[in-house]
Parts: structure tokens; sequence; C-alpha cells
């Protein structure tokens, strides 16, 4: 395959390699790579460890301008320097031996379904997007044609300080009207597998498509359900069910028909990973697997997951399909129930509440968890952390244009959402207890069976959220959490503290609000 037509003229292209070939490839001409004990392919991305969102850009142009939500998330480059940096990046692909393309899908919906190609000059990086998009058959290759988008990964090749807007040697450039990517400065994989995110998430809400970043599965009557967590609420864990079907672990589509997976394959932190705990990530890493930045035993090549010397970051990549539980095509029926995680270290908010519409509203754009002590430097008491839409980093409209979908989506489709707290009671971190995994899955499956829907409610006189009144074999002591608390007053404290940092949260969108939420806690 020649790639003249993008300025590439390297002639010796890998165009879509079997996986045992990439294996070769990254041995041979990779000497970081190895293979593990179970046949997993370990890489490594060098200096950067982890996404870089400061070095994120698009395109100011004059056809998308008035859709980004411009500010530290979307951060302005202008067409001639993303052509500079275009140009760096194919200057750098036409030095290289041999290059690797794959072509693969973006979207489980056909009627929605994206074609992306990637070039770059590492196997490792053609297997991992391989790994993570939607592997297209033998004749679907054959009539692939031209790409919607193409990504060209130059990560090894560092962007020029001297070049406008550059503020580190890392910039990952999108061009919506290109209908590109460049990528330079940076070789962890992840970046490819969120700029593909980025893109569903402007071009989906244009067809009044929700984008989310979120997980779902569904039962054998195809009752589906999506959760939303940020990092420590259990998302993956609660979303993984031995009697349900996983659609997607991360990135989610809900259109007029249904929910679609946008992704072929899961992308899973792997530190401390054990079998015992996780163990559909753990027998997924076998041979097709691609680890990233874990430490290996030289000689039994056995994975220490417990090891974090390179990075804590440690991620696997595998196909979809190597989880047991899973519904293919990755697609499902509107969502029955919506589960937004947060994991609470203040304490005060209940382990379940039903949600209105303007609570979902109001709860989807704020995106709460709480990091713990020892989690940062200086963090000595619980700290609230909100991201909208629980995954503020890939949003490129204004989190109001989600929330509007998510808003008419529930709506129209009579979906319940609800807020789980799996994080404290009886006392906030330090104090109290986390609650049991036990019974946040009692919980979760209280829910999905309908049970809840029975439920008697009464109003919390804080968050003015619906607590159910009982749950079978859940503890009826922890459904309330004021009363779990030995001293009230500090409870009190700690509830309006938090009540406090919603609302500052809140201002960060104010202009679009109009008065929306002024009475959200009544």
């Amino acid at each position: 395959m020649k790639l003249e037509k993008y300025g590439i003229t390297c002639q010796n292209v890998h165009r879509n390699l079997e996986t045992a070939v990439l294996y070769e490839h990254a041995i041979r001409f990779d000497p970081s790579s190895k293979l593990t004990n179970m046949g997993a392919l370990v890489a490594y991305s060098g200096e950067k460890t982890g996404r870089s969102p400061k070095d994120k850009r698009i395109v100011d142009h004059p056809e998308s301008t008035e859709n980004v939500w411009w500010g530290d998330v979307n951060m302005k480059i202008d067409g001639e320097t993303f052509e500079t940096n275009r140009e760096r990046a194919i200057d750098y692909l036409n030095t290289q031996e041999r290059l690797y393309v794959v072509d693969a899908f973006a979207g489980w919906d056909p009627k929605q379904q994206l074609k992306i190609r990637i070039v770059c000059s590492r196997p490792y990086h053609a297997l991992f997007m391989k790994n993570m998009l939607i592997r297209p058959t033998e004749d679907e290759l054959k009539t692939f044609g031209e790409p919607d988008y193409v990504i060209f990964n130059a990560g090894k090749f560092p962007a020029n300080l001297h070049t406008s807007y550059m503020t580190s040697k890392t910039s990952v450039d999108l061009n919506l009207e290109k209908q590109e990517m460049v990528i330079l400065g940076t070789q962890y994989a992840g970046e490819m597998k969120k700029g593909v995110f980025t893109i569903m998430n402007y071009l989906m809400p244009l067809k009044e498509i929700l984008s989310m970043h979120c997980s779902a599965n569904t039962d054998k009557s195809d009752n589906s359900t999506l959760f939303f967590g940020l990092s420590g609420t259990g998302k993956t864990t609660l979303s993984t069910d031995a009697e349900r079907d996983l659609i997607g672990d991360d990135e989610i589509c809900w259109t007029d028909s249904g929910i679609f997976n946008i992704e072929g394959g899961c992308y899973a932190k792997c530190i401390d990973l054990k079998e015992e705990s996780e163990p559909d990530i753990y027998h997924a890493i076998r041979y097709g697997a691609l680890l990233e930045n874990v430490v290996l035993d030289d000689d039994s090549r056995e994975v220490d997951y417990e090891d974090e010397s390179i990075t804590p970051n440690t991620r696997v990549s595998y196909p979809i399909e190597y989880i047991q539980n899973i519904r293919k095509p990755c697609v499902a029926d509107h969502p029955k129930d919506v589960i937004f995680l947060t994991a609470d270290a203040f304490g005060v908010l209940p382990p379940v509440s039903k949600l209105t519409e303007a609570q979902a509203m109001f709860h989807f754009i704020s995106g709460y968890t709480s990091k713990i002590p020892g989690t940062e430097m200086g963090v000595v008491e619980p700290k609230a952390t909100f991201s909208p839409c629980f995954g503020g980093a890939f949003m490129v409209w204004h989190p109001m244009k989600y929330a509007a979908l998510l808003r008419d989506k529930i709506k129209a489709h009579d979906t319940n959402v609800w807020l789980v707290n799996t994080g404290w009671h009886s006392g906030g971190y330090g104090v109290g207890s986390r609650y049991a995994i036990k019974d946040t899955r009692r919980i979760i499956h209280a829910i999905q069976n309908g049970e809840l829907n029975n439920a008697t409610f009464k109003k919390d006189g804080y968050f003015g959220l619906s607590i159910p009144d009982s749950i079978a074999d859940f503890p009826s002591e922890q459904l309330t959490p004021e009363k779990t608390w030995e001293d009230q007053g500090k409870y009190q404290e700690k509830a309006e503290k938090l009540k406090k940092l919603f609302l500052e949260n809140l201002g960060n969108y104010q202009d679009s609000l109009n008065g929306e939420f002024d009475r959200i806690f009544d």
C-alpha cells in the first residue's frame, strides 16, 4: 500500500498485519518489546506513560468554531500551525525503514460507523489500535476505500517549541475540517484511542446522538444499563456481571434506536491486578493482548502487577471478545436505567437515590467524585473532584449540549436515573467505612431487576435526593447516611461543605444555565 497522497514516500508499508506478524515485528524491530509467560506482548511508551491533556489542540476553523467548548480542555491552534506539525510528522514518518497502517471502524452501529486509518512507525501502536477499534472482515478491508479520519502517529518525534502555540515537545492536534489528527512527542498509545473518542464526541451530537464516557451492559431481555463514573468509583467492576452481557467498558453512544459501543476492545488499568478481584481482565491477558509499561521478571516472564516503578498507570488492551460475557455486535436497546457512580469520601451522600430529570442533568454536568488523602501531594482530607459529563477531558461541545441530549433521551425512553455512592458511610474517609462491594452490587441488582421501581422513597434533608425506605438484604441503617454518623453536627458540617462545592463548580457553567438549577437541593 502506498501513501503518496499524504506526502509519505516510504515504500515499506505494512497494512493490516495479522497479530502474529505484529508480534514478530515488535520483537525483531523494537528492542524494548517482550513476551510474557501467558503470550501477551509487552511494550513501553517511553517518557510519557499517560495522556497529555494540556497538549491537546483543535484547529480553530469558521465551520466548527461555534460548536467547540474552547478553554483548558479544547485549546485553539490555527490551520497554519497544524500544517507545520503535520509536515513535521510526515517528514519523520518518511525517515522510517517501515510503516504500519491499520484500517478499522469506530462504532458498532453501521449507520454511524466511521472508517479510521492509523499510520504509525511502531508495531506496538498498530497492535494497540487493531485491538481497540472494530476489526473489519477480509471482504470489508477489500472495499474499505477512503477513510473518514486519518491519524498520523509520529510520537517518537517532538514538536518544535519555537512553533506557535507549543508549550512542550508534545502536541496532539485535531483538524475537524481536514479530518486528520497528528501526534508528536508522545508514544503513549492511549492518545490514539481518546483521539477517536474526541472525534466521535464532536460528530455524534451534530446528529442529536449522545456520545458518552461510560460503560454498558444488558440482560437477556435486552434491558440495558449505563454506568458513569470517574476513576475509583467502580465503573468497570460493577458493569462486569456474570448474569449480564457487556456492551462496552468505556465509550458508548445513544441513538434514536438504542446504544452502541464505539470500540472493538478494552483498555484496562492493571496496577495491583489480581485474578480473584478482576478475573475477566486477568484472563484476557493472553496471546493478542498488549501490556503497556509493566515490569516483567527476566527469568519467568511473569508480570509483577504491583510494581509501579515505571508508572502506576500500567495498562492492557485486548479485543472485547476476550471477555466471556459480551454482546456482539456490541449494540443494545435503549437503557432502562442510567447509574451515576460516585465515591463520596465525605460520607454524606446516600448509597442510592433516584434522580429527577433536573437532578440527572445537574449530577451529569457535575461528574462528582472525591480524591482521598494520599492520592496527591498535599491532599490531607477528602477533595471534591468534578469532571463534566464524567469525561470532561474528551468533551468537544459545551457540557450543556451533552446534558440536554441526556435529558431528551431519558424523557423519550422513560429511563430511570440513579446516583449510587460507592464511597463512605458512618463518617468520612479515615472515620467511617467504605460500602462493601457486595452491598453495592445488591443495590445495582435492585435497580436492574426493577425492585426499586416499586419502592417507597423519602427525601434527603440536604441534597433533595429521593432515598428508598428499604432494600432487601441491604443494611437499612445505611440508607440514610445522617443516621449512621455518631456526631450529627459533623455530618451537617460536611454535608454543607459538599453542597457549597457543588454550587461553586456549577458556577463554571452559569452563563448557560438560565437559572435551571437554582433550587436543585430543595
